[in-house]
């Protein structure tokens, strides 16, 4: 499951409409449920400061 690294997230909500398992909320940072997270990597691939890694 990806990981997020709260010094390097921005809560620009990138990965939150990347998701297509609406399995990401931003508020301060970005949180990811993982009993809905199924892996699938496009939070990855979206987050644009580098925060979110597999």
């Amino acid at each position: 499951m990806p990981t997020v690294n709260a010094d390097e997230c921005v809560a620009c909500g990138a990965c939150e409409d990347a998701c297509p398992q609406s399995a990401i909320t931003v508020d301060d940072i970005a949180v990811i449920d993982a009993s809905k997270c199924v892996d699938c990597g496009a939070c990855v691939d979206e987050c644009p400061s580098g925060a979110i890694s597999e």
